[in-house]
C-alpha cells in the first residue's frame, strides 16, 4: 500500500510539472501573438502609404512594376507553414489550400515544422527557410525573402507570385491566398492629385516603390502566419491543460482513496493486535 501511494504521489508531481510547462508555453505564445498583431497594424499603415505614393506616380500606366511577369511562366507560391510544433493541423491546412498548384508551381516554403510535413507529402520546395522565432526579426527576414524571390524571377519568369498564409479570426484559423505580383493597381490611390516632384525617372521610382510594397506585403503575411501559429498553439495548450487538470483530479482522488485505505488497514491491524493481546492476557490469567 505504501509503495502504491508513493507511486501515485510521483505521478501527481510529474503531472504538476507538465502543467507548469504547458502554462509557460501558453504564456509565451500569448505574448508573441499579441506583439505580432500590433506590428501588423504598423506594417499595414506603411503599405498603405507606399500604395498611395505608387498611385500618385501612376502605377496603372507602367505594366509590371516588379519582376518579369508573363502568362507562360510558372506560378510561384510563398507558403507560410508552422515553424514549431504543438500547433495542430496548421501546416496541413496551408498545404491543402495550394491544391493542384502544389505539383506544378515553384514553392518557396517557410516554416521548419511545415517543411517536415511537406516532405511527408512528397513536396520538394524550390527554396525553404525557417520563420524567425521573434516577430521583431520578421522585417529583416522579409528583406531576404524579397531578394530570393526577385532573383528567381530575374533568372526566368513567372505567371504570378502568390502567398498562402494563415489569419486568425474569431478564434479560428483561416487560410488566405493573396496575389503579390503582378501588383494589383486597384488598391492604389485613385484620388485626383497633382503629380509629385521627383528626382528619379518614373519607372525607376515605381520599381523601388514596388519593392517596398512587396516587402510590406510579405511582412504582413509573415506576421499573420506568426500570430496565427501562436494562437493555434495557445488553443492546443488550452486543450492540453484541460486534460491535465482532469488527470490531476483523478490522481488526487485516487491518492485520497489509497491513503484512506492505508489508514483503515493500519487501524484494523492495531485493533487486531490489541484484541490478541487482551486474549493472551486472559488466557495467561
Amino acid at each position: 500500500m505504501t509503495g502504491q501511494l508513493a507511486e501515485i504521489s510521483d505521478r501527481i508531481e510529474g503531472v504538476r510539472q507538465l502543467n507548469n510547462v504547458v502554462g509557460a508555453m501558453t504564456g509565451i505564445a500569448s505574448a508573441r501573438a499579441r506583439t505580432a498583431r500590433a506590428q501588423i497594424a504598423a506594417v499595414d499603415r506603411y503599405a498603405s502609404t507606399v500604395a498611395v505614393a505608387m498611385g500618385r506616380v501612376g502605377v496603372s500606366e507602367t505594366g509590371d512594376v516588379v519582376g518579369q511577369i508573363s502568362a507562360s511562366g510558372p506560378l510561384k507560391l510563398l507558403v507560410f507553414c508552422a515553424e514549431q510544433g504543438f500547433a495542430g493541423a496548421f501546416s496541413e491546412r496551408v498545404l491543402d489550400c495550394a491544391g493542384a498548384d502544389i505539383a506544378t508551381a515553384d514553392i518557396f516554403l517557410i516554416g521548419t515544422r511545415g517543411a517536415a510535413t511537406a516532405a511527408e507529402r512528397g513536396i520538394v520546395p524550390l527554396w525553404q527557410a525557417g520563420l524567425p522565432s521573434h516577430s521583431a526579426s520578421i522585417p529583416k527576414f522579409a528583406d531576404r525573402l524579397v531578394q530570393v524571390v526577385l532573383e528567381h524571377i530575374a533568372t526566368g519568369s513567372a505567371s504570378a507570385l502568390e502567398a498562402i498564409y494563415t489569419v486568425w479570426r474569431s478564434g479560428t484559423a483561416h487560410v488566405e491566398r493573396r496575389v503579390l505580383l503582378p501588383i494589383d493597381p486597384a488598391p492604389q490611390s485613385t484620388a485626383v492629385e497633382p503629380a509629385p516632384l521627383t528626382n528619379l525617372p518614373t519607372q525607376v521610382l515605381l520599381e523601388e516603390l514596388g519593392v517596398d510594397y512587396l516587402h510590406a506585403q510579405l511582412c504582413n503575411a509573415a506576421l499573420h502566419s506568426f500570430a496565427a501559429e501562436n494562437e493555434a498553439r495557445m488553443a492546443v495548450m488550452t486543450t492540453a491543460q484541460a486534460k491535465i487538470e482532469r488527470e490531476m483530479n483523478t490522481l488526487e482522488a485516487t491518492e485520497r482513496r489509497v491513503r484512506q485505505e492505508a489508514i483503515t488497514s493500519e487501524i484494523i491491524e492495531i485493533a487486531a493486535g490489541e484484541m490478541a493481546s487482551r486474549r493472551n492476557k486472559k488466557a495467561g490469567g
